[in-house]
């Protein structure tokens, strides 16, 4: 249950953070250009290996497991969404200047039915990377969750306890990814189908 919470903690701030941050970013060319060497630099490092760092600032608690997870699954959606953005066909734009489309109108009808199959895409990456972040941050200074009770299993030699933990998380994989293929078909349907009024 512990590992669940932060789990479903950090992915759900690094998407909606990769999200808004990547509608912004993709839309502003300086802004995009300013902060390339900043993120390129920041996406480089693994987030294992910032562990130590978000130790001496969070502490040993949930807020650094979290903010480990967040981390490691803002940047796929962050970056999908951007490029999301940056493929806008040139014809929306000018049909939504030519309508006087502007504000939160043009990033509701124009600007975020474009870029979600791309944010789909980066969640279908950052799902799987959250299951890898979420036992390797429970594996140090912590004596609770998936990663405690692996690294504890292997230090005994306790197979049993050791194949209990792949097993569940292979579980628990298998039906994260089950439940997002059903929200994805929902979504991408209705993109389509939008798609398709909107050619009519």
């Amino acid at each position: 249950f512990s590992s669940l919470v932060n789990l479903f903690a950090g992915l759900g701030i690094g998407i909606v953070l990769g999200f808004l941050l990547g509608i912004v970013i993709g839309q502003q060319r300086l802004v995009r250009i300013a902060l390339t060497p900043a993120l390129e630099f920041v996406r480089a490092i693994p987030a294992t290996a910032l562990i130590p760092f978000a130790m001496v600032i969070f502490g040993l608690g949930p807020s650094m497991k979290i903010f480990i997870i967040a981390l490691g699954t803002f940047f796929p959606v962050l970056l999908n969404v951007i490029d999301g953005v940056r493929e806008l066909p040139e014809q929306s734009r000018d049909t939504a200047r030519s309508f006087g489309i502007r504000g939160w109108q043009y990033q509701r009808r124009i600007v975020i039915p474009a870029v979600i199959p791309r944010l789909v895409a980066g969640i279908q990456i950052a799902i799987p990377l959250s299951l890898v972040l979420v036992v390797t941050s429970e594996m140090t200074g912590t004596n609770i969750g998936i990663g405690f009770v692996l690294i504890g299993a292997q230090q005994s030699f306790n197979q049993v306890s050791v194949w209990g933990a792949i097993v569940l998380l292979g579980i628990l994989g298998i039906l994260l990814s089950g439940a997002f293929t059903l929200v994805q078909r929902r979504i991408l349907a209705w993109d389509r189908a939008r798609n398709a009024i909107g050619d009519h």
